[in-house]
């Protein structure tokens, strides 16, 4: 029998306290600091930096882990990162539920198609760069895991739940010790990239004269986001937030229904297939939204459930709690003898997502260049939230469609994507042949990324 003062009953909400805790005064810290706020980096970075801290220095004075401690149940840093695990998928889940609103012109899908490839040839770009550099680190370090910069696409493509997730793959199937502190640390580090490059690139711009950085205002919320034709009331029987959680909640049940089907088919992938939970994830909403929306159809339901954003709002939630633990979860004690690696992958993976994506925008998407670029750069260091920070910076209104491309392009990224996430299994296993293979896969991808111009260039 349970008793309530146990730690054990205590410690996991304690723990969820702490990390809404921190995002609270990382929030007044942000808008107390003027050098903070003009650095964009987002909230929940800086309260999951906050609690490293903490956690470092309490560390120093105890020799214990602060999150281990009986106030979280003795398990915190197990908790931190089950935590970082489901928000990732969940988050997904959220933002799959939106419907997509409009007709889309012929131009407008070859630009979100080209957004789609442009974001998997950041990945792969980032993926060989970083494989490149930890094979030769693994050269010259003894009993270095050569693998490790397969994380860097993952850490600041992808975020800090795939990083980890990725990072745990290689540290429990393939003995890379520290591996989740390191996919996290290089997430961390992405995060830092994007506002470092976003700042710099917006004061080039506006001493440039290029463009007026728009003031930041509240958006105004309408009554039709909250309450939409024909939808369900905001508090009837069931509040309307409440049916968008047990919309989500019940399509991650379906994704473990169908990871725990996977697994006992492939039994030897069990940590690769519970790692796509996200992926899968995606997929049961995408299922069940059709489900529903099949049921509209044939007038048995009659009302609508989902709300764009009431389930934006999950779907921010979510990731806010994801990045705040992932960097929480981080073990700076078993990265000392890869600080060196670290550095160099995140500095390195600075350069190349922001020329790259810079090329592209200005070859491709003329009629918006900059806004496309800091949209992808933002996403591609950090998350689709780092990249609508950097926009707002400069498109308030959202006038512009990069916005746009962000959230249509996941379908052909998913798409184009996912052979990068085999891939890195593939990784320490063979290390030379799929670093071959991801310099292949990523000549190709640019093949068709740049078709209108290598085409016509091959006619004329």
């Amino acid at each position: 029998m349970e008793n309530f003062w146990d730690s054990n009953v205590w410690g996991s909400i304690n723990l969820l306290i702490v990390l809404l805790i921190a995002l609270i005064a990382a929030n007044m810290l942000k808008r107390s600091v003027r050098w903070l706020e003009a650095s964009l980096i987002p909230t929940s970075v800086l309260g999951g930096a906050m609690l490293l801290a903490v956690a470092g220095i309490y560390k120093l004075i105890t020799g214990d882990l602060f999150f281990d401690t009986a106030f979280f149940g003795a398990n915190g840093m197990a908790g931190l990162e089950i935590i970082t695990y489901h928000t990732l998928a969940l988050g997904f889940i959220a933002s799959a539920f939106k419907s997509g609103k409009g007709k889309l012109t012929k131009k407008r899908t070859v630009e979100i198609f080209n957004t789609g490839v442009n974001t998997v040839a950041t990945y792969l770009l980032q993926a060989v760069v970083g494989f490149g550099i930890t094979i030769i680190a693994a050269l010259v370090i003894k009993d270095f895991f050569s693998a490790a910069g397969v994380l860097l696409p993952f850490g600041y493509g992808q975020g800090t739940g795939q990083a980890m997730n990725y990072g745990g793959i290689y540290e429990n199937d393939f003995g890379f010790e520290g591996g989740k502190s390191f996919g996290l640390t290089i997430a961390a580090l992405g995060f830092i990239s994007a506002s470092v490059g976003g700042v710099i690139h917006l004061n080039i711009l506006k001493r440039q004269g290029k463009i007026k950085v728009a003031k930041r205002e509240e958006a105004a919320i309408s009554t039709e986001q909250v309450q939409g034709e024909n939808e369900i009331p905001m508090q009837g029987s069931m509040d309307k937030l409440t049916v968008q959680l047990a919309f989500v909640a019940g399509a991650y049940f379906l994704a473990y229904l169908m990871m725990y089907g996977l697994g006992l088919l492939l039994p030897g992938m069990k940590s690769v297939i519970y790692g796509f939970n996200f992926l899968l994830g995606v997929i049961a909403a995408t299922l069940v939204k059709a489900a529903v929306n099949f049921l509209q159809k044939k007038k048995i339901i009659n009302r609508k459930y989902a709300n764009d954003f009431l389930m934006t709002r999950c779907s921010n939630f979510f990731f806010d709690i994801m990045v705040v633990a992932g960097i929480a979860a981080i073990r700076l004690g078993i990265l000392e003898k890869y600080w060196g690696v670290i550095l160099i992958l995140g500095v390195v993976g600075l350069v190349i997502t922001y020329a790259y994506n810079l090329l592209t925008a200005r070859v491709l998407f003329k009629e918006y260049s900059e806004e496309q670029f800091l949209t992808m750069y933002g996403m591609l260091t950090g998350t689709a939230s780092t990249g609508i920070i950097l926009l707002r910076e400069i498109d308030n209104g959202f006038e512009t469609p990069a916005a746009d491309n962000l959230v249509y392009q996941n379908f052909p990224a998913i798409v184009f994507g996912f052979p990068l996430m085999l891939l890195a299994t593939l990784a320490p296993q063979k290390p030379l042949l799929t670093w071959g293979i991801l310099l292949l896969f990523f000549i190709v991808m640019n093949v068709i990324l740049f078709r209108s111009k290598i085409f016509r260039k091959a006619a004329k």
